[in-house]
């Protein structure tokens, strides 16, 4: 006799029947997607097949130049190697280093053109103000005599044109203008004109001689005057001293012009040649520009500083320029049609020049230039690279390090020259 069933049991096992059908739907389910979502999609017409993808080397990416025929652990360094695939591989169509624009944006890349200008370059150089050796005068008696009087001068005073230094009594003078006064008496014509012409060769200034014919006496005493303007240099004279014709009594430097004494390094004197214009700043006249030229670049050079002396003559009409004044001289240079870059833009390795090379598609290329002058903030560029060209102006370190993670072949110059 079969056992009778309750309801309450009848129900419960019904229950459990449908969720183990509940469990195996969802888990049917679940599979199904899964598998749809781990299968690869199909490849697009026209895309590139696998083969575009395939590794041609693995590399240590701190040894890039070790290559290796599979993947594996790098034998440098504790680190997995890293594939290198054809599209990112040096030289052809895609050479250079591939960098994402996003990444690209964050480094703040910032790019500048190859121009084509007038690169009129400049040279600067620092310096020291010094007298015009050229306007130089001594003053000397004609007439052996001794000093009755000074003018109360001394070395460092700045004197007019025509000043007096001293007066000297001459008395050899007093026995010639005596003899000119009695030939004068004559009315002789001839002997007048030879007793005048005698007492210029004693050292008389005509002023004096007209002095002795006016007044009919002998004048003994003569005043010695400068003949420039400027400052004493030295001042060898005082009263009562016997002084001998000829002997230096003053030396007077004019202060109409200034040399400005430049020191240029030896790499740059080249660059430099008498009758370029230059331009002086002083600190003590800020805003202030005086203008000059080069007249000479002195032939030897300073053994401790590796420096030329190159001189500029600048006007001092006013006299506001004293030697000794420290000064900042712009020598202005020849102007020509010129490629360049921002200097910037250059990295120096110290055995070349680089720059980083903008290319379609977010690549970056290192190439070696041949780097010119430098005019303001900008290099000419003699060979490498050609008008039009896009270079790294800023950031160029970060993705020359890449580069040479990666391993890239720095262009040579004769990859691309200046047009």
């Amino acid at each position: 006799m079969t056992p009778p069933t309750s309801a309450g049991a009848t129900s419960s096992g019904g229950w459990l029947a449908l969720s183990a059908a509940a469990i195996a739907l969802v888990a049917g389910s679940a599979g199904y997607f899964l598998a749809h979502l781990q299968k690869p999609p199909a490849p697009a017409a026209g895309a590139a097949t696998s083969d575009a993808r395939k590794p041609l080397y693995w590399y240590d990416p701190m040894v890039p130049a070790q290559h290796f025929d599979k993947p594996g652990k790098s034998p440098f360094m504790d680190m997995q190697l890293v594939p290198r695939y054809a599209d990112e591989a040096g030289g052809g169509p895609a050479a250079g280093v591939k960098i994402d624009p996003g990444t690209v944006q964050n480094l703040g890349v910032r790019l500048a053109n190859v121009q084509r200008g007038d690169f009129a370059q400049s040279l600067d150089a620092t310096g020291v103000l010094d007298f015009n050796q050229r306007d130089v005068a001594v003053v000397q008696p004609r007439a052996a005599g001794f000093v009755q009087r000074v003018y109360a001068r001394a070395p460092g005073d700045l004197v007019r044109a025509g000043a007096p230094i001293a007066d000297l009594l001459v008395p050899t003078w007093g026995g010639a203008q005596a003899e000119f006064l009695a030939v004068q008496k004559t009315g002789d014509t001839a002997l007048l004109s030879a007793a005048r012409q005698r007492l210029r060769l004693l050292g008389m200034p005509d002023s004096l001689i007209d002095q002795v014919a006016q007044t009919g006496r002998a004048h003994t005493v003569v005043t010695v005057t400068t003949p420039v303007g400027g400052v004493i240099q030295t001042l060898d004279v005082r009263q009562g001293m016997t002084v001998n014709m000829g002997q230096n009594l003053a030396q007077v430097t004019g202060l109409a012009t200034v040399w400005l004494n430049a020191a240029v390094p030896e790499a740059q004197a080249g660059q430099v040649r008498a009758g370029q214009g230059a331009r002086a700043e002083l600190a003590a006249f800020p805003g202030e520009a005086f203008v000059g030229k080069v007249t000479a670049v002195l032939p030897t050079a300073q053994a401790d500083s590796r420096t030329l002396t190159v001189r500029v003559e600048l006007p001092n009409r006013d006299g506001r320029l004293k030697p000794g004044m420290f000064a900042t001289v712009h020598i202005a240079g020849a102007t020509r049609p010129a490629l360049s870059v921002p200097s910037e833009a250059v990295i120096r390795t110290g055995a070349r020049a680089l720059v980083m090379l903008a290319e379609p598609g977010g690549r970056f290329q290192p190439v070696e230039v041949q780097v010119g002058r430098e005019a303001g903030d900008r290099s000419e560029i003699l060979a490498g690279l050609a008008e039009g060209d896009k270079v790294v102006a800023s950031g160029q370190f970060l993705i020359d390090s890449e580069a040479s993670l990666a391993g890239l072949q720095v262009r040579p110059i004769a990859g691309g020259a200046a047009q």
